[in-house]
């Protein structure tokens, strides 16, 4: 996973596609998950290290994650 080369992410959570001009706005922890795909942590370690960090059950974790890293692969905000 990496993030598309057309997309900026602010410090705030806006999320602006230079390619189509279509704008996101994402809370503290999609900013979270976004800087961590820019480090190139892949999903199964994205998932530990929002474990470790947060209180969450395992499966309320994974649905958010998935659900979360779903709306970005549509909005073509992360590539595979």
């Amino acid at each position: 996973m990496k993030i598309n080369k057309k997309i900026a992410v602010s410090e705030s959570g806006f999320v602006f596609d230079s390619s189509t001009g279509d704008s996101f706005s994402v809370n503290p922890s999609g900013i979270e998950i976004i800087n961590l795909v820019r480090e190139n942590k892949a999903e199964d370690d994205i998932r530990k290290i929002l474990l470790d960090k947060y209180e969450v059950s395992v499966p309320v974790l994974e649905k958010s994650l998935s659900e979360f890293l779903g709306s970005l692969r549509i909005a073509k905000i992360i590539e595979d």
